[in-house]
């Protein structure tokens, strides 16, 4: 199975479906990564920049993601960008992959970026624009919960990470630029809570959840 994970910033996959991504990807998976946006000067500095892509790197290792396609638009500015533009970017990336599965950010988060890239996603993902049978949003720590007043996340498909947690973990912490201390919501600790939190849901150590947006039945 091809699987296409498509992440606003650096570190959405991770946090949001970091440990499915390493369990697909250690039962032979062919799991692909999409980055939407970059940091860019003077608001971030070269020194950052370097540090991000080398995280990136690290983090795609640890997971076992086949492939990473960086698009470089501007972070928290997507929404000055023309949706054209995010549309046709995000259906040559469909169209070179060809996902049966995609993971995509919650129409919901409280930051704009998420709501831009998923509503692009969906006209990338759309019938005809290949053999996708299955579309599924992912929560992401301090940005679905902090955003509920807008769209409420209501998770109603369940990945067992409980094997692949610590791998989810790890690959958080190569984000050091991102990484943040108890309690935060993106604090080690609280992710193993919510995995924990979702697991209990379903009666199994750990667990991420999802939202489904379409499934094709075979």
């Amino acid at each position: 199975m091809k699987v296409l994970v498509i992440a606003p910033h650096p570190d959405d996959e991770v946090l949001g479906c970091g440990g499915t991504i390493a369990r697909l990807s250690r039962r032979g998976d062919e799991v692909h990564r999409l980055i939407v946006t970059d940091v860019y000067e003077p608001d971030w500095s070269k020194a950052y920049r370097s540090q991000k892509a080398k995280e990136i790197r690290a983090a795609g290792k640890i997971l076992g993601i086949r492939e990473t396609v960086s698009l470089g638009f501007p972070t928290v500015r997507l929404d000055t960008v023309p949706q054209k533009d995010l549309n046709d970017a995000f259906t040559r990336v469909v169209q070179e992959v060809m996902p049966d599965l995609a993971l995509i950010p919650h129409r919901g988060d409280l930051n704009r970026d998420h709501r831009v890239v998923f509503e692009s996603a969906l006209v990338a993902l759309r019938p005809g624009s290949g053999h996708i049978r299955r579309i599924l949003s992912y929560e992401v720590p301090s940005e679905t919960e902090w955003g509920s007043a807008i769209v409420p996340f209501v998770p109603d498909v369940y990945s067992d990470i409980t094997a692949t947690i610590g791998d989810k973990l790890r690959a958080m912490e190569t984000y050091r630029t991102e990484a943040k201390e108890p309690p935060h919501p993106r604090s080690a600790e609280a992710l193993r809570a919510l995995a924990r939190r979702r697991g209990s849901e379903i009666l199994v150590p750990c667990a991420e959840a999802f939202s489904l947006v379409r499934e094709i039945m075979d």
